[in-house]
């Protein structure tokens, strides 16, 4: 494993790639950075194993729940724009009373959503077909937490998402890949896509392929073309999203783990909110951002084994000093947010240092499913890359 440290401005994206020595390793990128610049660089393994494609820089990845974090800065856009309330009845915006089965008398809004305190679970599943709805979806009863109403409850729900952005595109008028586009992707300047729906056609090619530890495809061996379909196909095959209705099926570009971007798009957008969204969001916006909706106090939801402590909009705190929890993978006891990420044998990870006004932005590939945790609620391997000089 060989590192590339360097003191580059962000527009400066010509990294060259290193090779690995092992047989068969997963591709990792790693990724320092300080508002104004990249510090270290590094990324080892192959993107592609049928052709031997070296791992680089500016290579896309699925990089999972991470997306939360880019819906969310579309969303607050969209408070900007005074087209989306963050407080409001979000029936206000679907055209359908969305109301959990059991607590009918309590409105769920986009805080809520956004901050997994909805009362909506994955029981249901999340992946809908292009030809079912949301609405449908959060019809079945398993869909819901039954003995908790919303705002009073922590549970880390994929769902929340074909929810949210659902609502985003009935609030906007846009499809919601289109309008993360116009939202984030152009005015930060990122190559960068939900489920390859926008990407140009040099990142489809440079497609990270997710393989499992023994090398089986998990997902994105595009062999250079995008995907016939951005979604899940529906019950017949067919894949015309131009049929959908807007605001019907907010899960077609899986904002809830879609995203595929570099890891250099990555620290792209932390150098962006380490300057405190200046450019991008407003001073307000950024604060409800970067403020917990909800702290986790032993009794106010599920926090995986100490691992979600502080939560608010699509935003996670570590470090909390939370009682009961297991958050700080890094040795310096400082508070920081972002987002992780865990899917398809990938492990990623943005995280923020308001403190020493420092990032990191990784990702790691072909993690086995039963991967040990280390010292922390975090995985072994992520500690390791967190704690490389």
């Amino acid at each position: 494993m060989r590192s590339l440290a360097f003191l580059f401005a962000t527009a400066t994206i010509g990294v060259a790639p290193v090779f690995a020595q092992q047989a068969s390793p997963p591709a990792e990128a790693r990724i320092t950075f300080t508002a104004k610049r990249i510090t270290q660089a590094k990324v080892i393994g192959v993107a592609d194993r049928s052709s031997g494609r070296a791992l680089m820089i500016t290579d896309p990845v699925r990089v999972a729940s991470i997306s939360k974090l880019y819906v969310a800065l579309g969303a607050l856009r969209l408070v900007e724009e005074g087209k989306l309330d963050l407080d409001r009845d979000v029936s206000d915006y679907l055209g359908w009373r969305l109301r959990h089965p059991k607590f009918p008398s309590e409105k769920i809004t986009l805080r809520l959503l956004f901050s997994h305190q909805s009362g909506i679970t994955d029981d249901a599943d999340y992946l809908i077909p292009l030809d079912e709805t949301v609405r449908a979806k959060l019809a079945d009863p398993k869909a819901w937490h039954l003995n908790h109403a919303p705002g009073t409850w922590f549970h880390y729900t994929n769902l929340n998402y074909p929810v949210i952005a659902s609502i985003m595109e009935t609030a906007s008028g846009e499809r919601f890949d289109r309008l993360m586009m116009r939202t984030v992707m152009k005015p930060l300047k990122l190559d960068a896509c939900f489920n390859w729906s926008g990407c140009s056609a040099v990142r489809v090619k440079q497609a990270v392929v997710l393989y499992d530890e023994k090398g089986g495809v998990r997902r994105d061996d595009l062999r250079g073309e995008a995907p016939a379909c951005f979604g899940v196909p529906a019950k017949d095959g067919s894949c015309d999203i131009s049929r959908t209705q807007l605001g019907w099926n907010g899960a077609i570009f899986s904002p809830q783990g879609g995203l595929r971007i570099s890891a250099l798009d990555l620290a792209k957008t932390g150098q962006m909110l380490l300057r405190g969204g200046k450019g991008f969001l407003k001073p307000a916006s950024f604060k409800q951002l970067t403020t917990p909706s909800w702290r986790f106090d032993g009794s106010n939801g599920n926090s995986e084994q100490g691992f979600f402590c502080a939560y608010g909009l699509a935003v996670q705190q570590i470090g909390t000093g939370v009682a009961g929890c297991n958050d700080q993978p890094f040795a310096d006891g400082h508070i920081r947010y972002g987002h992780a990420g865990e899917a398809y044998g990938l492990k990623s990870g943005l995280w923020l240092d308001p403190k020493s006004g420092t990032g990191i932005a990784y990702f790691t590939t072909s993690v086995p499913d039963d991967a040990p945790r280390g010292r922390t609620a975090f995985y072994a391997i992520e500690e390791a890359i967190i704690s490389e000089r």
